[in-house]
């Protein structure tokens, strides 16, 4: 039953695989919003820096509102690969914009990037090509139908209803007292919006292909499109509200790794248990993947952790001056 609407896409419900342009196009389109993504923060972040020295509101800072439209963009885009490619792919794709933001960040606002910080974007690059080549190629949901049945999925809705009780206690008992002081409250309330963001881009694309059909199911997508708008809104204006707390309290480049390695692993359990994209993954894919994320780490973790050390590559031609 939950086949009939995917009749035409693939004999016997088999979900087909996109094509080679359309994972070509989406890939493009995730690889250049991370590099917008990674920017954001940066651009938010100096345009607080320039409100608070003039003693104004940052919503008056063109900088601010330039980051503010780059967020946009960037999640547009994140949009558009969404529908295109797998989840799974996309989401660890985000990691291009930590390296990016931290170089960035370097010249902006003056944060420190040493030759560890350099390797640590090398390293970022590198896994994701690594999660490009072994990411999973089809599709495990294609219709209308089969989203439905996987949003009343019981285990998926007990994992939102975990979510939710998390949020609220987040938002409203823990935030207002440790959210200044502690960046994982802030980063947290974000990652687990993405539970709903993500999940909600990847359906709206979905439902909105069977909107414009004259057939029954048109009126059931348009409902279910406005349910997900909804969602994906409040989910995007909470989540922007507490970015920009981070950046007031702590520094951009920090919370941009730390947010990504949370922000990344959440979203591939919602989409994991949504979706189940990593059910067409094999074992050596499965692995390659499993390396390529904790190569990206383990770059991220070089760039923030090491920042404050001074080091270049300078200090390894020093001879070691010995005293008898």
């Amino acid at each position: 039953m939950a086949f009939g609407a995917a009749a035409g896409a693939g004999e016997a419900g088999v979900p087909p695989s996109p094509g080679p342009a359309a994972v070509s196009l989406g890939l493009s389109v995730a690889v250049v919003s991370s590099l917008v993504n990674g920017s954001t923060f940066v651009l938010q972040k100096k345009g607080i820096v320039r409100a608070r020295g003039r003693g104004t509101s940052y919503l008056t800072d063109i900088v601010w509102w330039s980051g503010t439209i780059a967020m946009a963009l960037g999640q547009i885009g994140n949009f558009l690969a969404y529908t295109a490619v797998p989840t799974v792919l996309v989401t660890p794709l985000g990691a291009l914009g930590v390296p990016f933001g931290s170089i960035l960040a370097s010249y902006l606002l003056k944060e420190k990037l040493n030759i560890l910080g350099k390797l640590g974007c090398l390293l970022s690059c590198a896994g994701s090509v690594v999660l490009i080549i072994h990411s999973p190629k089809s599709e495990s949901v294609t219709t209308q139908a089969e989203l439905e049945e996987k949003l009343t999925n019981p285990v998926f809705m007990g994992y939102l209803c975990i979510v939710l009780l998390m949020l609220l206690l987040l938002i409203f008992w823990i935030a207002p007292a440790h959210g200044p002081t502690n960046i994982m409250v802030y980063i947290s309330i974000c990652s687990l919006l993405g539970s709903f963001t993500v999940p909600s881009t990847k359906g709206i694309g979905l439902a909105a292909q069977d909107i414009f059909h004259n057939n029954p199911s048109s009126q059931r997508a348009l409902y279910l499109c406005l349910v997900l708008l909804a969602v994906l809104g409040c989910s995007i204006i909470i989540q922007f509200r507490y970015i920009n707390k981070a950046l007031e309290c702590f520094d951009s480049s920090v919370f941009g790794a730390i947010y990504y390695v949370v922000f990344t692993t959440l979203v591939l359990l919602a989409s994991a248990i949504l979706f189940r994209e990593w059910s067409n993954v094999g074992m050596v894919d499965f692995l390659g993947m499993a390396c390529g994320f904790t190569t990206v780490s383990i770059g991220i973790v070089l760039i923030q952790v090491f920042k404050e050390f001074n080091f270049n590559i300078g200090d390894l031609n020093k001879p070691n001056m010995k005293t008898d």
